[in-house]
């Protein structure tokens, strides 16, 4: 790989706290948990003089200081010394250690994935068969919504995952979104398993009613027009209607009439306030606002994960119950899955996983142009104590190379994984 324009090479000996350094090895070859990083005690010092590099990449720009001046010797003096037995290091030892739980993590990822796959073609069967087959689809959704709630309701910590975006293209997976976060939110909440099950069928079936929605109203990116948006609200209704049909529980098609009704009475179809919504609906208003916001028709008109919770926070809290806002953002964290971000060591990177138990410290797949894309690794902030996020970012401000590499989803999609108490991380 070739150095950039703004990278020169030192000899080891030359190197001293406070550069900043870049090693062009696998990230496999090296002890260190990134393969750039600015140099902060002598340990590191001292492991990377015996990596055995004749010479070494540091960034003048990012460093503190500069190298020590290059020590002229004569002859005797010059003769390399005897290189001690190899001793696997302290550092070594713990790079070991991050490997592991690297391939755990992405062992988990692409379990996560599957099982998500499994959970959209179950909602894409239901939808198609709830009018010719209405008992069958709801028996499917209720062993769906069974099924998350065994995981997300455990005593385990719920890891909320970015899914990838190869999976994450279908009208579907709306459904299955507002599902996984409205049963996370219940647990964060402390909602029993009856009023749990109601919640996940009628989040599940929130928009049915959409079914009997013209395409062209559904699909238009435009302002709709008056009738249209009347025709449009009409959606809650018909939804109820389906469910009640297909046998869903009082509560549950409560939930699909109500789904758009907000607490200062500006929503629809009836205008009800506070006291007139059940909390279930207030859950699922939360997470299916929180959604459309982040995966619009138009993506243009995208907020990143960050901005929609910051959105919801600092212009529409008046309309959500404020207790299940304030538990919503804790679930997702500071910054939830999808996010890119910058992290205290500037380095840049995707969140692909949010811990509930420990919002401020998700798992980031960082950049590291030293490192192949397939190959990126993922940081466990949770395990690396010395880093932190600074800040959250755009897509559009990251160069093109940072987007390529970690490749930000157009629309974000997310699916569950529980960790058990005895777990590892």
């Amino acid at each position: 790989m070739s150095a950039p324009d703004n990278t020169v090479y030192v000899m080891p000996e030359q190197l001293c706290i406070g550069l900043y350094v870049h090693l062009d090895l696998s990230w496999m070859d090296h002890p260190f948990s990134f393969s750039s990083f600015k140099i902060k005690n002598s340990d590191q010092l001292e492991t990377l003089r015996q990596l055995g590099l004749k010479r070494i990449r540091i960034e003048p720009v990012k460093s503190a200081c500069l190298p020590l001046p290059v020590v002229t010797r004569n002859d005797e003096a010059a003769q390399p010394p005897v290189a001690p037995a190899p001793v696997e290091s302290e550092a070594a030892k713990e790079k070991k250690v991050r490997i592991e739980q690297l391939n755990r993590i992405k062992r988990d990822i692409a379990e996560v994935e599957r099982e998500f796959q499994q959970a959209a073609d179950t909602i894409r069967n239901l939808t198609r068969n709830i009018y010719s087959r209405p008992e069958e689809s709801r028996h499917e959704a209720e062993c769906l919504v069974e099924k998350m709630m065994e995981s997300i309701l455990s005593k385990g910590d719920v890891m909320i995952h970015a899914i990838n975006e190869k999976l994450g293209e279908d009208a579907y997976f709306h459904s299955l979104n507002v599902t996984v976060l409205s049963l996370t939110l219940a647990k964060a909440l402390g909602l029993g398993e009856e009023e749990s099950r109601d919640l996940g069928m009628g989040a599940l079936f929130h928009d049915l009613g959409k079914i009997e929605i013209p395409p062209k109203i559904l699909m238009k990116t435009e302002p709709l027009t008056k009738s249209e948006q009347s025709f449009f609200e009409m959606h809650c209704e018909y939804g109820q209607d389906i469910s009640i049909r297909a046998g869903l529980s009082k509560r549950a098609a409560e939930i699909v009439m109500q789904h758009h009704e907000y607490v200062d009475g500006s929503g629809y179809p009836a205008k009800l306030k506070t006291d007139r919504i059940s909390l279930l609906s207030k859950i699922v208003c939360i997470v299916n606002v929180y959604d459309n916001l982040c995966n619009p028709h138009r993506l243009s008109d995208a907020l990143t994960p960050h901005e929609a919770l910051s959105h919801m926070f600092t212009v529409k809290r008046c309309k959500f119950d404020a207790v299940a806002l304030q538990a919503f953002i804790h679930c997702l964290g500071v910054y939830p899955p999808g996010t890119i971000v910058q992290l205290s060591n500037e380095m840049l990177g995707l969140v692909v996983s949010a811990n509930s138990a420990k919002p401020l410290k998700p798992n980031v797949l960082v950049y590291d142009p030293c490192i192949p894309k397939d190959e990126a690794v993922i940081v466990s902030l949770e395990r690396e104590n010395e880093l932190s996020i600074s800040k959250s970012l755009r897509p559009g401000q990251l160069p093109r190379e940072v987007y390529q590499y970690l490749n930000p989803r157009k629309q974000v999609t997310y699916y569950y994984e529980t960790k058990k108490p005895n777990d590892a991380v």
